[in-house]
């Protein structure tokens, strides 16, 4: 597997944050003098919408979007410093086990290997940031797996660093094309701005931190990622004071005129705490019409104002609106951990201003009054969310069962099931209830069962056939059995089994037509 080895090479690594240090200035002042033009677009255009729905408009819309969001990437990448993100101790263990659930959607074709070792292994950094860079990685490593393969990371650590790799089977990126790795928009994708590894070697580079790379075109990828261990006692993250309208304020008398009032500053609070679930806003929007920022802001309101009844009710909504379009829970579940954790900011910064909380026993009812309810609401989610999906999956089921045993009406008292494919013992029971059922309600008098598609079965599922064949005559219908295949009669033979006079045979489909059902005989089945 071809290395990349200038990435550990101490005169390679300042190269490229010097590289990125001056793409920083530029980038910085293109953001700047770009941005607000566009935006100024962008506005003419939604009020031309209103009055003009021709199309040209949209993709110019949607242009200036993509356009916006580049800047914003470069941005964001010139200056990861931006984000007003405390310094923190980091088991990023544990980040990686919560970073690998957003992607439950890609397990069925894609299997993920995890070997952690050396847990609880600190290194020190801006969560947030360092779990955009992991995000990133383990996104690529899922892309680059076209079909089926596999992805393993390993966390390890020794007395002086933590090294994460994550390595798959994917394309591969060609050995003239590592140099480049980390350069803003460059990529190896068919589509895509580069700005995602950039903002990778950026943020690893600012911890301190260093990445190797190793690639072979159609054998995989791994990205080694190492960075200092923190030693010493863990520091503990500290409660942000944050610029807020305090409750001073003569508009503020509770807590939820403070949290209203506030909104903006929560909802940008909010986002920055919620790193990956911020890029999925408008898909979620787009797919289930799902706004989360109203929503947390509703919640917070609801939690804060004690109304148990209302959190049941719109947890028990947001888990039928999340399983009906089929989103990833774990986006939820760390979108409801990102409030909670935003919500108790903004409680410590209410306690600034306020004396009446400030009493030890005051504090603990309102600590036991919020956290009761966020985990009512995680726990009513969770059961609404599964219910859904469970009826779901026994409708799915019903419905296959029903396609798996077609009885088809020919005639008011003529009806045909033609069985395709193999036949096991669950088939065939379901075969039982579903002749018998429909016998008795729609009064059959002639079932013809067609077995020319199924070419085999075994001695059971022959015996249980014969049963069901013995019970429609009993209940006063003909069954006329038609397209046996020679291995089933071989089978038959052998074991001594035949239908007896409870069915007559035909060989073929169309001969039993030409007997039973006449032209002249026809008719509709009754509504």
């Amino acid at each position: 597997m071809v290395q990349s080895d200038s990435w550990e090479r101490t005169n390679k690594s300042d190269t490229h944050l010097s590289q990125l240090a001056s793409v920083g200035q530029i980038a910085a002042g293109i953001a700047h003098e770009v941005k607000n033009p566009l935006t100024a677009v962008k506005g003419f255009l939604q009020l031309l919408k209103q009055k003009n729905d021709e199309q040209y408009i949209e993709i110019a819309q949607a242009e200036l979007e993509n356009a916006i969001a580049i800047l914003q990437n470069l941005l964001h990448v010139s200056k990861p410093d931006l984000d007003d993100e405390p310094f923190e101790s980091i088991d990023l263990a544990a980040e990686l086990e919560l970073l690998t659930q957003l992607f439950q959607d890609q397990f069925y074709r894609v299997s993920l290997v995890k070997e952690f070792e050396h847990t609880g292994s600190y290194i020190y950094g801006k969560k947030n940031q360092l779990k955009k860079v992991f995000f990133n990685l383990i996104k690529n490593a899922f892309e680059a797996i076209p079909e089926n393969g596999s992805i393993t990371i390993r966390h390890t650590a020794d007395k002086e660093r933590v090294m994460i790799t994550i390595e798959d089977n994917g394309v591969g990126i060609p050995a003239n094309k590592l140099e480049m790795l980390g350069t803003p928009f460059y990529t190896t994708k068919q589509s895509g701005t580069g700005m995602g590894l950039t903002l990778v070697f950026s943020v690893v580079y600012q911890h301190n931190g260093s990445i190797h790379v190793e690639s072979e075109e159609h054998v995989g990828t791994k990205f080694t990622i190492t960075f200092p261990r923190e030693i010493g006692r863990i520091k503990r993250k500290e409660v942000v004071k944050l610029d807020l309208i305090d409750h001073s304020s003569p508009n503020i008398e509770n807590l939820t005129d403070f949290f209203t009032l506030n909104r903006a500053a929560f909802e940008k609070r909010l986002l920055a705490e919620a790193i990956n679930v911020r890029d999925k806003i408008d898909e979620i929007m787009e797919v289930g019409n799902i706004n989360l920022l109203d929503n947390a802001h509703r919640l917070v309101l609801l939690v804060v104002e004690g109304r148990e009844h209302e959190v049941i009710s719109f947890a028990k909504t947001e888990g039928i609106v999340w399983a009906k379009h089929s989103l990833t829970l774990a986006f939820k579940l760390e979108w409801i951990q990102a409030v909670r954790r935003v919500l108790w900011d903004f409680l410590y910064n209410y306690d600034l201003s306020d004396e009446k909380v400030n009493s030890r026993e005051n504090f603990f009812n309102l600590e036991k009054q919020i956290n009761s309810l966020m985990d009512l609401f995680l726990n009513h989610l969770f059961i609404s969310y599964s219910q859904f999906k469970d009826d779901l999956i026994r409708a799915q089921r019903e419905m296959v069962e029903d396609l798996s045993v077609p009885i088809i009406p020919l005639s008011r008292s003529t009806s045909i099931l033609p069985l395709i494919g193999p036949i096991d013992a669950l088939r065939s029971s379901t075969i039982e209830e579903k002749v018998f059922s429909k016998i008795s309600n729609d009064r059959i008098e002639t079932l013809i069962i067609d077995l020319s598609g199924t070419l085999e079965m075994e001695p059971e599922v022959i015996q249980q056939l014969i049963g069901v064949i013995e019970g429609s005559k009993m209940m006063g219908c003909e069954v006329v059995i038609t397209g046996l295949r020679p291995e089933i009669v071989k089978i038959m033979v052998r074991l001594g089994l035949n239908f007896g006079n409870n069915a007559v045979t035909k060989g073929t489909l169309q001969q039993a037509l030409a007997v039973y059902i006449q032209p002249e005989h026809l008719q509709s089945k009754p509504e």
